[in-house]
């Protein structure tokens, strides 16, 4: 690769739920409440799903699970509107303690490198949440479901994170926990990795954000770059 086409690191773009805070058994319990008092089957391979996709396709989803069609559009959405209630519930009580181990830590470290981060989210809720775990004090942007209707693998949510950091996409490396959150940051333009099993398809796949260094993003932006 010529000099020229080689960029530096500058931006890393987070997803949240999986990633930096511990948010799936709470949008399991909802969900799974909500399915319940409907009469249809959800487990935790459905919920494995609807990870990293917008609330009315996870219910689009479920109902396509139970092989029963959608209700019509205005009792789905009021649907779409009681799992958030309920979802939102269980978010007033989150505290600094749902953010993943090394999360914090991996954050300071990367701006304290001059690194640039961001959040990536489909979740309309993603400010509450940022708000009771105090992780809005360790980003320098936020792209959520509020400002980015289409979900992933659309990329819409992380060229938006990459553009309100002022950066572009090529000096930029993603983070995510599902495949469709993977397709979306190659879409992107950028290189991913990825957190847990789930994350196919990523350049290299780590256990947890715990396992994560400066030093080892910078190795994986420099081989999806093509860099050596």
């Amino acid at each position: 690769m010529r000099e020229r086409d080689v960029h530096p690191l500058r931006g890393v773009i987070f997803d949240l739920d999986g990633v930096l805070v511990s948010t799936d058994a709470l949008h399991f319990r909802a969900w799974q409440e909500l399915a319940g008092g409907l009469g249809l089957a959800f487990d935790a391979a459905v919920n494995q799903r609807l990870r990293g996709v917008s609330r009315a396709e996870s219910l689009r989803l479920i109902f396509e699970h139970n092989r029963r069609p959608p209700p019509p559009a205005g009792e789905f959405e009021a649907l779409c509107a009681r799992k958030n209630r309920r979802y939102v519930e269980l978010v007033e009580a989150m505290t600094p303690a749902d953010v993943l181990p090394g999360a914090v830590r991996l954050l300071d470290e990367l701006h304290a490198a001059g690194i640039r981060c961001a959040v990536a989210s489909a979740s309309r809720n993603t400010p509450l949440v940022l708000a009771r775990t105090g992780l809005a004090a360790h980003l320098d942007a936020v792209a959520d479901g509020n400002d980015a209707g289409r979900s992933k693998p659309d990329p819409q949510a992380f060229l938006l994170a990459v553009r309100r950091l002022g950066l572009d996409p090529a000096e930029c490396l993603g983070v995510e926990d599902a495949a469709a959150g993977i397709e979306a940051i190659h879409r992107a333009g950028m290189a991913a990795v990825g957190i847990g099993d789930a994350a196919a398809g990523a350049e290299r796949v780590f256990p947890s954000v715990a396992d994560l260094s400066v030093g080892a993003l910078v190795a994986v932006f420099g081989r999806g770059r093509g860099g050596s």
